[in-house]
């Protein structure tokens, strides 16, 4: 189970998630998720179970298990399409860029999402967040988490062993992802809760970070 008190965890490196973890695009994701079920006679409740965290081809793999692939990779082309056209109620995740802040020239850190370049770009802007240097994102990736891809390239750009690394994540995707590339997990926000994650916290204000010396740092959460 998740511990609930003050935990202390150190790092060499920190791999941040987008959505639900620095950025609130909740409401936008609901929009074309739900228009997306509606046109393929799905329930929506339903849908929205699957998709976070996931690349849009992958969640429609799930969905649509008979569906061709290539037919996913085209919708999901036209989704990210609409969602990077619509940032209607996007906003930061309280915390998050006192959260950015503290990290710059402490600690190695990088963005990994499934979200592309253009949307990414997007979001993080819309929600008046700075971007990390460095980023994979959709593009760099031949799998989706909960695949461990995105994980182990980010800690292999940065430099760092996967067990130096703390992932910070929301959904379970991302955070069975970051469990199985041999990190530790902060689970951020209210989905976190039903997973895996070594740690849970409400937002990014539960988090500080503290530099130790040699590129570590400690990391008070919750």
């Amino acid at each position: 189970m998740p511990m609930t008190a003050s935990t202390v965890l150190t790092a060499r490196a920190l791999l941040l998630d987008m959505d639900g973890t620095l950025v609130n695009s909740d409401a936008v994701v609901e929009r074309v998720w739900r228009r997306w079920s509606d046109r393929h006679g799905l329930d929506g409740d339903e849908v929205m179970k699957v998709v976070h965290g996931r690349q849009g081809y992958a969640s429609m793999a799930v969905l649509l298990p008979s569906r061709p692939m290539e037919q996913n990779y085209a919708d999901n082309a036209r989704m990210l399409a609409e969602e990077t056209a619509d940032m209607d109620g996007v906003v930061a995740i309280p915390g998050a860029a006192e959260f950015l802040a503290s990290l710059r020239g402490v600690v190695a850190h990088a963005l990994v999402t499934s979200a592309d370049v253009a949307l990414s770009t997007a979001r993080m802007g819309a929600a008046g967040l700075s971007l990390p240097e460095v980023r994979v994102t959709a593009e760099s990736v031949g799998a989706s988490k909960p695949d461990p891809e995105g994980f182990l390239k980010g800690a292999a750009e940065l430099g760092v062993a996967p067990e130096e690394c703390v992932v910070f994540e929301d959904s379970g995707a991302g955070i069975s992802a970051g469990r199985s590339a041999g990190m530790r997990v902060v689970g951020v926000g209210p989905r976190a809760g039903f997973h895996r994650a070594d740690v849970v916290v409400r937002d990014l204000r539960q988090v500080a970070v503290e530099a130790v010396g040699g590129g570590v740092v400690r990391l008070r959460v919750g």
